[in-house]
Parts: C-alpha cells; structure tokens; sequence
C-alpha cells in the first residue's frame, strides 16, 4: 500500500472532531454559532469574525487546556485510523486550521501529526492577550499555508476539510475531499473534488 499524495493535511473542527472549538469556548452562545455557521458556510469573511469571536469569549489559558482535552475525546469515527495508515503508507500529515494551537496540540499528539499550523493565543497571567499574526485569520490563508509547506516538500496533495475556508485551499491541492460527516455544507459539497460522510471513505482516494 502506497500514499498516492506525499502531503495529506486535515482541517480539524468537524473534520478531524466532532466538535467547533470556538463554539465550546462560547458556552453555547447563539450568536457566536451563527458568526461560525456563517464564516465555514461562506457567506461572511474569515477575518470579519475571528478576531471578533474571541474578543467577546475572552477564553483563559485553562479553558484552552479543557478545549485541548475535548478534542481528544471527540474524535470522528475511524479518524486515528484514518492516519495510521496514511502515515504507515508514506504521507506526510499535516494539520491545516484556524482553530487555536494550543488546544489543538494535545489531538496531533494523540494522532501522531508533529506538523500543526494553527493560530497561537497570547495570554498574561492566564488571560486572554490577543493572538499571534496568521494567515489563517484570514480567507485564504489555508491556500497560502499550503502552497508555502509545498514549496519546500516534493510531491502531490491532498486535503481535508468540511468548511469554505477549507475549499478555499483546492486550488493549491492536487485533490480536495470534503467532508461532510459532521455538516453537510452545500458550498463543499457541491464544489470538492470528491465528497464523503464517513473518514475511512478517504482511503481508497489517497491509498493505492
């Protein structure tokens, strides 16, 4: 069994989890879902929320670290297995997210990824201080990630990703998979160059 694309990346929330992490860390505010819904559904830009979410969240270092923990225990069904094997057949994985890279890292240890870009929070003395600059703030910025990790690695791509900042990324991708086990959002849906509802369906695209 060989990988049939060198780079694999993978969003996260409702992709690699079950979960929206900033929708966790807003307690289940109704605004802030629909700001979310909105942004992965492409009808508003990335970057007229982001900062905006977190603002009003306010979240500390230790309810990061609780995100961190839940991701973990949300995992979709055949997920861990899903990167077993494209790690045992020769990917290179990584993951490609605007979620918050503090949480997101305990999951890619969890998984085996050692590659995450995702957006790093600043905090003083446990509370919330902003984030560090990211193209991933900002539509687009999966497509610049991408483009910069393939510049200096050989071989095909693929990715991963249930919303439209990550079919944003297709055409910096040799194969786009969306992914719909967790929303079905019609932009992805329609627009992918394959679709599935459940993570082992990945396989026989990036497995020969």
């Amino acid at each position: 069994m060989k990988a049939k694309y060198r780079l694999v990346f993978f969003d996260v929330d409702s992709t690699l989890v079950t979960i929206e992490g900033i929708d966790i860390l807003a307690g289940g505010n109704p605004e802030i879902a629909k700001l979310t819904a909105a942004a992965m559904n492409g009808q508003i830009p990335l970057e007229e929320v982001y900062a905006r979410r977190l603002q009003r969240i306010q979240p500390t270092h230790a309810q990061i670290q609780s995100l961190g923990r839940q991701y973990v225990d949300s995992l979709v069904p055949g997920a861990e297995d899903t990167v077993a094997r494209l790690r045992d057949a020769g990917a290179v994985i990584h993951i490609v997210s605007a979620g918050i890279e503090q949480a997101i890292l305990p999951l890619a240890d969890r998984l085996g990824i050692r590659a995450v870009h995702a957006v790093r929070l600043r905090f003083a003395d446990g509370a919330y201080d902003g984030f560090e600059p990211s193209f991933l703030t900002q539509t687009g910025g999966k497509e610049l990630v991408i483009r910069d990790v393939r510049a200096r690695t050989k071989g095909g791509a693929a990715m991963i990703g249930d919303g439209a900042s990550d079919l944003e990324a297709k055409p910096a991708v040799d194969l786009f998979i969306g992914f719909g086990g967790v929303h079905i959002r019609p932009l992805v849906r329609d627009n992918a160059d394959v679709f599935v509802t459940e993570m082992a369906a990945v396989i026989p695209h990036l497995i020969a």
